[in-house]
Formats: C-alpha cells, structure tokens, sequence
C-alpha cells in the first residue's frame, strides 16, 4: 500500500487525538508525552502471530527474545526458529521484531501515516508480541517514539528519569531505581508518544501485540563521522591534488620533528574538504538516505509498459531531496527543473502516476529505469 498524497499538516488528526500534525509538534515534539484513545479504532492487525515467528528466524530479519524469571533477564539475538520460542501460555517473554516495514506492506502504509516527520528522521516500526507478563523493563530511549497498541492490552508506566543507574548484569538497559508517576493501560487502537529521555516500562496484560515508531537520533560525532568518510570517498575518485613541496626546507638537525609547513598543508587540505557547502550537503544526503544495515532489494521483474503502469518505491528504499540533489538509497543525483519537481514529487509521494512519468526527460527516465532493474522502484496499476 502506498500513500495516497501529501498530507494537510494544518488538518485535525484522529492518529494525534484531534491535533493537527503542525499543532503536535508544536505542542508534543520532543517536549511532552501525548496519550491518544483510539488513534487507530479498534487497533490494527499487521501480521499474524505465525507469521511473525516465521519473519523472527528469517537470516535478513533482526529480531530479539526478552525473557524474565526469577526477577532475571535474559535476551537472545535473532535469527530466532520457531521451536526457540517459549510455549505461548508461558508467562513474561516478549519477541521484539525490528522493521517490520521492511517486509509487511501493511507495516509500511503504518509508518508512513507518521511522515509529518521528515523521513530524514523516520526510523523504522518495531512489533513486540508479548506473553501475560511480558516486557522488557523499565528504561529510557534516546530517541522519540509512538507505541501504538496494534491486539491486546499492555499497561505503560511513565516518568521522568530521576536516577540512571542501571541493572547490574542485565544484558538490557534497565533501570535500577525506576519510579513511575502516571499508568495507562491501552487498549487495541490506543497510542502513547513519548520524547527522548522519558522512562517507561510496558507490561503485557495477557497476550498483545505492540508496534513501535521509532525515529532516528544520531549522535553529533557519530553523524560527523559518516559524512566525513562520504566526503573522503568522494575525494578519492577526483583528480588528486597538488603535491607537497619544501624547495625551502633547510637541512635539520631535529630529523623527528615535523615541519611546521607540512602541518599547515595538512590542514589547509582538510579546510578545502570542508569548505564546499554543496559537497557537504550531497555527503549528507548520502548517508541519511542509506537503507538499514542488512537490507538487500530484489531484482525486479521484466518492465511492463509506463504508459499503463505507474512507478512506485519499494517499501524498502529511501528516498529524500535538497535544493540540488536527489538521494536514493545511499546515492546522490544532481537534479534540476521539471525532473527536480518530478523527482521530489517522487520522494515525497513515493510514486509517479504514468502522467507524470511521461513528463520526466529521456536521460530521467534511463535513470529510473535503473532503479526499477535494482529492486528501488516497482511497478503498480495506476489509479
């Protein structure tokens, strides 16, 4: 299922309990938790319990079992075969199953009803299946998250953190002092959003299914990071630059020390890497536009006719847009005029009706068409 247009930031929603997206993010964002009864009525099934189990012991699928007995926690790292999980009448074990978008169209038509968030941000949705009693602890996340109740009844605790010591020996962040000051129990349809830094603990009351939106909270340095090697990779295909030369250097007798000069041509080398705004911005897009870790895309079927049909993303590529640039799963294209606007209408809509396909330039065309034979983009019927 794909989204059937932009949506009207200024409208009312039901999802924000009656807020509009401008208005919740406004009032909520990173500021204050929001419940909401009934964000989506009577709570959604994405997936049957069978078929969840079989996606937990798939290779490409990353997924966790949380058990606890005894007041002891254990966690075991996917990929996880059916007969590794705990008979279902067996109290306080969850299996935590990461996106879910990725592979479940439904999934995917879920998480973009939460695009009023740049998809720059937009992580990923998460469906715990938990057993009477299961969770997995209090803790705190860095990141914002809506937990929507998708089957079942789940009992969340939320507070401030007033104390961050943590479990000793759990191999899950838990919080050792953890003091809740208000309780909902959600039912199917009901949501909980929750900005970084709000301690939580949610507790299965019976068996239930919840989903997690999560979004993406890069770290300063660990960002920093990424967009420097995008632009070192970058610098290594060009024409390499000067070389150093000292026809001024005096004979030493301090042979160890490096030369002052060689230092600030270093660093002026460094300065010129940095100082083009265009190819930082490119480098960027780049790396906020690369798939999850484990992501491979299916070679797509022969072509049908364009004229019939119309282009649409995979539910598993990304796809996201600056002044200059188109970015697709990890790589950047310059884009300018009618397939500048195409091309964004692309990202932000993530289709093209065959109108619009046909009004794209004989070289854009030759580029999706590219992206149709790796698996990026697939063809569906148009409307």
């Amino acid at each position: 299922m794909i989204a059937q247009s932009t949506m009207d930031t200024m409208l009312a929603s039901p999802l924000l309990g009656g807020l509009s997206p401008q208005l919740f993010m406004r009032r909520h964002w990173q500021k204050k938790p929001l419940l909401v009864r009934q964000a989506v009525p009577g709570g959604i099934a994405l997936v049957e319990r069978r078929r969840l189990f079989e996606l937990a012991g798939h290779d490409e699928v990353e997924s966790r079992l949380v058990r606890r007995a005894d007041a002891r926690w254990t966690l075991r790292q996917g990929p996880l075969k059916r007969a590794s999980l705990p008979p279902l009448k067996q109290r306080e074990w969850t299996l935590l199953v990461q996106g879910l978008d990725l592979h479940v169209p439904a999934a995917r038509a879920l998480l973009d009803r939460f695009r009023f968030v740049p998809d720059a941000r937009l992580d990923d949705l998460m469906l715990s299946y938990a057993s009477d009693g299961g969770g997995v602890g209090p803790h705190v996340d860095s990141y914002d998250v809506f937990l929507l109740q998708a089957q079942g009844r789940r009992r969340w605790q939320i507070g401030r953190v007033r104390t961050p010591e943590l479990v000793a020996g759990a191999p899950l962040k838990i919080l050792a002092n953890f003091e809740p000051e208000q309780s909902f129990l959600l039912e199917p349809g009901d949501m909980l959003y929750l900005p970084p830094g709000w301690a939580h603990d949610g507790v299965a009351d019976g068996e239930c299914m919840t989903c997690s939106i999560g979004f993406r909270a890069g770290g300063r340095d660990e960002l920093g990071r990424e967009v420097l090697q995008r632009l070192l990779d970058a610098a290594e295909v060009d024409m390499p630059g000067p070389l150093y030369r000292d026809p001024g250097q005096p004979a030493t007798d301090a042979p160890g020390r490096i030369p002052e000069a060689l230092q600030t041509f270093a660093s002026d080398a460094v300065a010129r890497l940095l100082a083009d705004p265009a190819a930082l911005a490119c480098a960027l897009g780049e790396v906020l536009s690369e798939p999850k870790r484990g992501v491979w895309f299916d070679t797509a079927p022969a072509a049908e006719a364009a004229q019939s049909l119309r282009v649409a993303l995979d539910q598993r590529t990304r796809m996201l847009y600056d002044a200059r640039h188109v970015f697709i799963n990890g790589e950047s294209f310059r884009a300018a005029g009618r397939d500048a606007r195409l091309m964004r209408r692309l990202a932000d809509l993530r289709r093209l009706e065959p109108d619009e396909y046909e009004q794209l330039s004989a070289e854009a065309k030759a580029l999706l068409d590219d992206w149709l034979d790796a698996g990026w983009l697939r063809r569906g019927e148009s409307r």
